[in-house]
């Protein structure tokens, strides 16, 4: 693999342009060529961000020679026909969360990777974030004992109509997939596999869920405490907690550059607070480790391995089970 990791993005859309403008504050990272549906979209995206190679379809991105890793930017609903395609053209694809609609769904798209021994990675940002990285060092270090529990949650009031893909059960709406993917993963990333889950919603009038609660049971005897919101702008903060005290992840804590770590022992209390600012706007760090990767001739992060992604998409067919959340996918 070349130094230089030449990127498509495939999908215009907000979430493409914050990860294009990511790739500017990459290291060894060149954006090549951009997809979309259009001529029109694709060229506008491009003569944004300077790409080279406007294309007017997704099966191009798939089938340029010139581009090493796609990053799949589409709504959810998308991601698995996208994905496959990529796959197929024989590119390395980095796939924004939600992974997939389904556990199904994502089995197909890394078993497709693993017969073609190429990388595939969630594009969970944040746990390449340097605060969270720090977080987990501390809690794996023991300097709070033995962690067993964390408190997450993660909303925002949104007015967008019943037709955005926030709502659109079509566009895979709901808190679930868009929020709840986040203190998911993240307590699992801190407290190991989940073993249970116990989960309640409220039902928008489209269908989809506008909160989500859930608690995790984990391998080794943790749990966790979740939820997600499309109604209200909670403190969208997370807390580790542990026998000798806790680490917290300030507010938008997927995406923090503060964390605190106190310890209590008795009546003494001592706390300290670490800043650890991300490079750009932050999605350098998930681009740099996918490089990392690429250029080990890696087909999967140990940060976010394949069966993790798996596994976290099960517990959100399960959650969606108990809530009676069902997408046109299942």
């Amino acid at each position: 693999m070349n130094k230089v990791i030449r990127w498509g993005i495939l999908g215009t859309g907000k979430i493409a342009k914050a990860f294009a403008a990511g790739l500017s504050d990459t290291p060894d990272a060149e954006l090549v060529a951009v997809a979309s549906r259009s001529a029109d979209g694709a060229q506008s995206f491009g003569a944004q961000f300077g790409v080279a190679r406007c294309h007017a379809s997704y099966q191009a991105l798939a089938d340029d020679e010139q581009v090493d890793v796609i990053y799949i930017a589409t709504p959810h609903p998308m991601h698995h026909e996208n994905a496959m395609m990529c796959l197929r053209g024989g590119k390395a694809i980095l796939v924004e969360k939600s992974f997939a609609m389904n556990r199904r769904q994502a089995d197909e798209i890394i078993a497709l990777a693993r017969e073609k021994n190429l990388f595939v990675m969630e594009a969970m940002w944040s746990r390449f974030m340097p605060a969270i990285a720090e977080a987990k060092r501390i809690v794996d270090s023991g300097e709070i004992g033995v962690a067993s529990h964390v408190s997450a949650d993660f909303g925002f009031a949104a007015d967008a109509g019943p037709e955005h893909r926030l709502f659109n059960p079509e566009l895979g709406g709901g808190a679930l997939l868009d929020l709840g993917i986040y203190p998911l993963s993240l307590s699992s990333f801190f407290l190991g596999a989940v073993t249970a889950v116990r989960a309640q919603a409220t039902l928008g009038a489209t269908g989809v869920d506008v909160q989500t609660a859930f608690t995790l049971q984990h391998e080794g005897g943790g749990m966790s405490v979740c939820s997600c919101s499309l109604r209200a702008r909670t403190q969208s903060e997370l807390t580790i907690s542990g026998s000798k005290g806790f680490v917290r992840l300030h507010d938008r804590f997927h995406n923090t550059e503060e964390i605190s770590v106190t310890l209590v022992s008795g009546a003494t209390r001592s706390s300290r607070t670490i800043k650890l600012p991300h490079v750009g706007n932050g999605y350098p760090h998930e681009a740099m480790e996918v490089g990392r990767c690429l250029r080990a001739g890696l087909v999967e992060s140990p940060l976010m391995s394949h069966e993790e992604t798996l596994r976290l998409m099960g517990v959100m067919d399960t959650i969606r089970e108990q809530i009676g959340l069902r997408y046109s996918a299942d």
